[in-house]
């Protein structure tokens, strides 16, 4: 899960997979990063951790990190939260890079569609429920998509 400052939608996504793939009963590996490493060691949004623990996840241990280029090498599926962060994964990916492995977030909802989820940050407390409740809905059709390859 990858998004801009690995504070907002990235965490939260991390959070929401991670309990589904548990209750699902995979041995998925998931993770988050930021394109950009202006939060690193920090722990997610106030906004983030307390609209997962409303809904039955802690993420308060999470701490951003930057993506790296060996993450391409080292995960099956890097999942941009938005076209921006995708063009920045290009960029650190490199020559590891592949458009493949890297779907729109997204795109397990609307397909070709090219959809962001948006970027809470600057928004209200209602945004990071918003984003929350697509981000759930997208984990489930992406657990629906890749959950019965990896049985």
């Amino acid at each position: 899960m990858v998004c801009l400052g690995n504070i907002c939608r990235s965490p939260i996504a991390e959070g929401v997979m991670q309990h589904k793939v548990k209750m699902a009963g995979l041995d998925w590996v998931v993770e988050s990063a930021g394109t950009y490493g202006f939060h690193e060691n920090e722990p997610p949004h106030v906004s983030s951790i307390k609209v997962c623990k409303e809904n039955g996840i802690d993420i308060h241990h999470q701490r951003a990190r930057k993506l790296k280029e060996s993450d391409f090498e080292n995960y099956d599926l890097l999942l941009p939260m938005a076209n921006d962060v995708l063009s920045g994964m290009q960029t650190i990916g490199g020559h590891s890079f592949s458009t493949e492995k890297c779907p729109l977030f997204l795109d397990a909802l609307f397909p070709g569609m090219l959809k962001d989820v948006p970027d809470p940050y600057y928004g209200t407390y209602e945004d990071f429920e918003k984003v929350y409740q697509l981000i759930d809905k997208c984990c489930d059709a992406i657990l629906s998509k890749y959950g019965e390859q990896k049985k």
